[in-house]
């Protein structure tokens, strides 16, 4: 990785997947919150692949959250 000054740094780097695995692993009452949204998470996408019709739902309060107008969320939808 380039470091601020310019130069180039070695550094040890993990992916989303990875990182999430780390999370589940950590045997402490801190690291519970974390495990606890990454199951949530994870329910949500299962619920979303047995019922298209929730994706959508998360869809439109994504684009209503970011902003976008009524109109500009049918475009994109």
């Amino acid at each position: 990785m380039i470091v601020p000054d310019g130069k180039k740094q070695l550094t040890d780097v993990s992916s989303t997947d990875q990182l999430f695995r780390l999370i589940q692993s950590i045997p402490s009452p801190k690291a519970e919150p974390f495990k606890l949204w990454i199951a949530q998470v994870a329910k949500e996408r299962l619920d979303q692949m047995q019922d298209p019709e929730l994706s959508n739902e998360q869809a439109m309060m994504d684009y209503k959250r970011l902003g976008y107008s009524g109109n500009r969320m049918n475009q994109q939808m």
